[in-house]
């Protein structure tokens, strides 16, 4: 199966967690686009698995150009890239073949696919095939960056555990560099060991736990999106919510702009020290109509727990009918949240090259 995003520069997708390998072909960059293979492979670093803090599967995630790039540099055409599997275990889901596990798509995708559907690591709804996501997004934030643009994202928070928020004003070069280069970026690093002793502890609990992301887009000019289905929002939460485990999702101040009063939820227009139109608050996000004010984007992203879990649950055996205890097997995040970040990023770099406005 493929999957597509975008109009204006296309992003499909194919593979399954435990297939040979996963891949994308991207359709409608120009020619000359350089592709750094150090930085490529330091971003894809940002989302592989590593430490007591991750799944104990472990992939090269190296992303190789079987078209589209000669030299380091786009041709024109179509770019397929793919990412070998190699690092798999099918046999630790002998037991849910027929019996879902509970919050995943085994059930849903069961019934809509019957056998057609590949359930070993969860098939095509895998979180696996974000490491196409990272390596198709690093080209658009290659893109993006060549503008003067750049997405930084960082884990908000952990469970009860939160983090300091982004300047949503104007960007701090020196800190945004530091989480760029993390695959744990956390603002205050006492938060940073808190969140960590949380998640190893809910692991020795045989549990998981669900998280936060922050991401903000600096450099962004004004007039990017359009009305409705065009806006920015619609483009960001499309691409967004295609995150495996992603549940929610808030633009600047969103849910708390229910409790607030127009007077504190305006942001009034002022002229900066080079006479330029700013607003004086961000809280609507850099986004006003579905188009860019020029003020930085920001939003954020909730992840929900990882779902496979080793404590028992209940479940349903799809071909007997009858109600079961099921205890999953193999090797899961005990939290995705940190890897994510990296995909958010590489997320929101695809939707903004597609944005109505942007001149690739």
């Amino acid at each position: 199966m493929t999957n597509t995003f975008g109009n204006r520069v296309k992003i499909s997708i194919f593979g399954t967690s435990h297939a040979a390998e996963i891949g994308a072909i991207i359709e409608g960059l120009p020619k000359g686009i350089e592709i750094n293979e150090e930085k490529l492979s330091e971003f894809m670093d940002r989302r592989r698995a590593k430490g007591s803090l991750a799944t104990k599967r472990h992939e090269a995630d190296k992303v190789i150009f079987e078209s589209g790039v000669e030299n380091n540099l786009t041709t024109g055409e179509s770019i397929r890239l793919v990412i070998k599997n190699g690092d798999v275990r099918s046999k630790d889901y002998e037991n849910v073949a027929k019996v879902p596990r509970p919050n995943h798509a085994d059930f849903s995708a069961y019934m809509k696919y019957g056998d057609k559907f590949d359930f070993h690591g969860g098939g095509q709804f895998s979180g696996r095939l974000t490491a196409v996501w990272c390596a198709a997004g690093f080209i658009f934030l290659t893109i993006l960056k060549s503008r003067g643009i750049e997405i930084v994202s960082h884990v908000l928070r952990i469970g009860d555990i939160a983090d300091k928020s982004l300047n949503n004003m104007k960007p701090d070069v020196t800190l945004n560099r530091e989480l760029q280069a993390e695959s744990f970026p956390v603002i205050d690093k006492e938060a940073k060991e808190k969140m960590a002793e949380a998640i190893i502890s809910k692991s020795h609990e045989r549990d998981s736990m669900g998280g936060e992301i922050e991401c903000i887009v600096y450099g962004l000019p004004v007039g990017l999106g359009a009305d409705f289905f065009g806006g920015l929002e619609s483009l960001i939460a499309q691409s967004i919510f295609s995150i495996p485990a992603v549940k929610g999702l808030e633009f600047g101040r969103g849910f708390e702009f229910a409790r607030m009063c127009g007077s504190l939820a305006n942001d009034g227009f002022v002229l900066d020290e080079n006479g330029e139109i700013k607003t004086s608050s961000n809280n609507c996000g850099g986004i006003l109509g579905g188009i860019s004010s020029g003020m930085p984007l920001n939003f954020k992203v909730a992840f929900k727990p990882t779902p496979s879990i080793s404590r028992p649950q209940k479940s349903v055996d799809l071909l007997t009918k009858e109600e079961v205890t099921l205890e999953i097997k193999g090797r899961h995040d005990p939290c995705i949240v940190p890897r994510a970040c990296a995909v958010v990023e590489a997320a929101a770099a695809m939707a903004l090259v597609n944005a109505d406005g942007f001149e690739i």
